[in-house]
């Protein structure tokens, strides 16, 4: 089912919770990047004056990284505005501070997409889901916060390493404890569209290339049956397209291929260019890191995405050869607390 979502005027992106955080180095010219502390600049008062200049405190108001992806999503048309959060990375906690930190108003939040069912993505959502309806609620905002799930929800997941031992993730947040938390649930399997027909998300991700074939050692337990699930097939994108830029990819964690799911957003959106793929490549690790030359030369030659923005279980080797290949002037990590700002090239009919 091709469907499309709405040419945005302004598509604004800021990570909110990823494996690691940057300060330091420079942004290409050209990538509409905001660096976490050149916004913290903005909103923090200066403490003292040097030659006529403010001094600004901000390193202890820094955004704490931590091994998960929750990226916030805010579109524009005209007057209009629609937000999602997409995942929640693992801990309520750490979302609720760096969002505090990043002065981001959890109220507008109108839903709440889980890109897949692995605990570094969904075991925020409890506490994330309670602080957003709470904050709606002070607000005076009709409606509580939509969460948007995949229905093939398992119990608990976790890989097998090649000694046999599996590393396992916590048991997976309930549909009951979400909707306590506050959430009005909406299963999806297929490709839909949600914020007012903003943003799209996927159903199943096409597994078009010969290398993606999924997380090696990947299991899936329900109740106390344990069974190998490499595909992970309940995995989702999400995408929305800013007029004249082209379409914005966010792909949590990849299992399908990052560039599967390019490929998977390309065939709704088959007539623009992609912009930014931002997320988890996961192309860390002894057998996946032999993707890693296939995947750059795809993303490269194939894709061929404005920016490239891979974070979470990318893996430093793939973020060094990706590096090698987009930069200057394309590649842009993806690092917990900084934000894109994509505005539209071409004028709305």
């Amino acid at each position: 089912m091709n469907i499309r979502s709405t040419p945005l005027d302004r598509l604004n992106v800021t990570v909110v919770v990823d494996n690691e955080t940057d300060n330091l180095s420079s942004i290409d010219a050209g990538i509409p990047q905001l660096p976490e502390v050149v916004s913290l600049l903005g909103r923090i008062p200066p403490t003292r004056q040097l030659d006529g200049h403010d001094c600004v405190p901000v390193f202890d108001h820094l955004c704490v990284a931590c091994h998960g992806l929750s990226v916030l999503l805010t579109g524009e048309v005209g007057n209009e505005r629609h937000t999602v959060l997409f995942d929640a990375g693992p801990y309520g906690d750490v979302w609720v501070d760096n969002a505090e930190r990043l002065g981001i108003d959890i109220s507008i939040i109108e839903t709440v997409f889980l890109s897949h069912w692995h605990w570094d993505h969904s075991g925020g959502f409890p506490v994330v889901i309670h602080a957003i309806a709470e904050a709606r609620r002070s607000a005076g905002l009709d409606g509580p916060v939509v969460v948007d799930l995949h229905p093939d929800r398992p119990d608990q997941r976790g890989i097998r390493t090649p000694s046999g031992t599996v590393v396992m993730l916590p048991e997976e947040p309930t549909l009951a404890s979400l909707a306590d938390a506050g959430g009005t649930i909406e299963l999806h399997d297929e490709p839909h569209l949600f914020g007012s027909g903003f943003f799209l998300g996927s159903g199943a991700i096409t597994r078009t290339t010969s290398y993606e074939v999924g997380l090696e050692g990947h299991h899936t337990f329900r109740g106390d049956v344990g069974e190998s699930d490499p595909l992970i097939m309940d995995e989702r994108f999400l995408a929305a397209e800013v007029r004249g830029r082209g379409v914005t990819v966010l792909s949590a964690c990849s299992h399908a291929g990052i560039v599967n799911a390019c490929l998977g957003a390309r065939s709704h959106y088959p007539d623009v260019d992609v912009d930014l793929v931002l997320g988890g490549f996961h192309l860390a690790g002894a057998v996946m890191e032999q993707r890693i030359d296939a995947t750059a030369n795809d993303l490269a030659n194939l894709v061929r995405p404005r920016i490239l923005a891979p974070g979470h279980c990318t893996g430093w080797r793939a973020k060094a050869a990706l590096a090698a290949r987009f930069a200057p002037g394309r590649y842009a990590p993806s690092v917990v607390g900084t934000s894109f700002f994509l505005n539209a090239s071409e004028p709305p009919n």
